[in-house]
């Protein structure tokens, strides 16, 4: 069985996980499954999330090749709720978590889902296709709140200038209106070197799947699943997400005590739920070279102590 692509960090990802004949691990974005078949093929057993219906439609077919004990377990839900999930099918302390964050290759490459604006498709962008969609938020939102997300979860620093051209332009309906009402606010034009509708589709896309706080409650489940000795490994994709995974990690081990809007303030009695993490990994030349998607993507990899788990609600956001 083959994956439909490979993931990025591929080698490196497994490694960390250093899964034995026998390890019980979960993924918590299974996308095109190619984390799980390579963890599958080092002889685990893979509960493999994905709150997206079509990465888990796609999924059921390399289960059922496995016969009549797969070594793939699949769950159309968020990996927010993996700890619910896995209490509720009988399954005990994991050995591995392995997060891909962000929006998936397949997702991007489907213009009809309305992650990019490569090609032109309607402004959805919804991981699960469920609740409001981009659209939604950009033609019912005030400019104030518009401004804030991009602003927030873009790092854009023209929010208020795009969102009031956002305002003015609506309704909008498809990708490519909305990257080009960005393009025209920033006075882009073709041959600069990054297109700045790149920031204001991350940011959109971020709050309308509220990724933030569901990266902040796929930590604490992590943290809440793993035996002592298990691994975490998390990919990310941006700066906001890297940074969160990182704090995380570092006051779970005891490195540091502070928080984030997201990861609030630790006790400093709290015993190091984590060994020291790992220094962080980034994808090689030659990943680079034949998967130019790679570029900004981050490995931050820990082992979980045989201390109890810190309380989860101090986590939520």
């Amino acid at each position: 069985m083959t994956a439909a692509h490979i993931p990025v960090l591929l080698d490196e990802v497994v490694a960390a996980l250093s899964p034995a004949p026998g390890a019980v691990i979960a993924d918590g974005t299974f996308g095109a499954g190619g984390y799980a078949l390579a963890l599958i093929a080092a002889g685990a057993r893979v509960h493999a999330f994905d709150r997206d219906p079509d990465a888990i439609a796609g999924g059921r077919a390399l289960a059922a090749a496995q016969g009549a004990d797969p070594q793939l377990v699949l769950y159309h839900r968020r990996f927010s709720e993996l700890a619910d999930a896995l209490r509720d099918a009988g399954v005990g302390a994991l050995d591995g978590v392995v997060l891909d964050i962000g929006v998936s290759s397949m997702q991007l490459d489907q213009a009809e889902r309305g992650f990019a604006f490569g090609s032109d498709g309607p402004l959805d962008m919804r991981m699960d296709r469920a609740g409001p969609s981009a659209a939604d938020f950009l033609n019912g939102g005030d400019e104030t709140a518009i401004a804030n997300v991009l602003f927030q979860y873009g790092e854009e620093r023209q929010s208020r200038r795009i969102a009031r051209a956002v305002v003015a332009a609506r309704p909008l309906t498809t990708t490519r209106q909305f990257a080009d009402v960005v393009r025209r606010a920033l006075g882009w034009h073709t041959g600069m070197p990054k297109d700045p509708a790149t920031r204001s589709f991350q940011a959109v896309r971020i709050h309308v799947n509220g990724e933030l706080d569901e990266l902040a409650a796929g930590l604490a489940a992590a943290e809440a699943v793993l035996a002592p000795g298990g691994r975490l490994a998390v990919v990310t994709f941006h700066s906001l997400e890297d940074r969160m995974v990182k704090q995380f990690l570092r006051t779970a081990s005891g490195l540091v005590p502070g928080g984030s809007r997201h990861l609030p303030d630790q006790p400093r009695s709290a015993a190091p739920s984590f060994a020291r993490p790992a220094p962080a990994i980034r994808p090689g030349a030659a990943e680079l070279a034949r998967n130019p998607r790679a570029r900004s993507a981050t490995l931050r990899w820990a082992v979980r102590s045989d201390a109890p788990p810190r309380d989860a609600r101090d986590l939520a956001a």
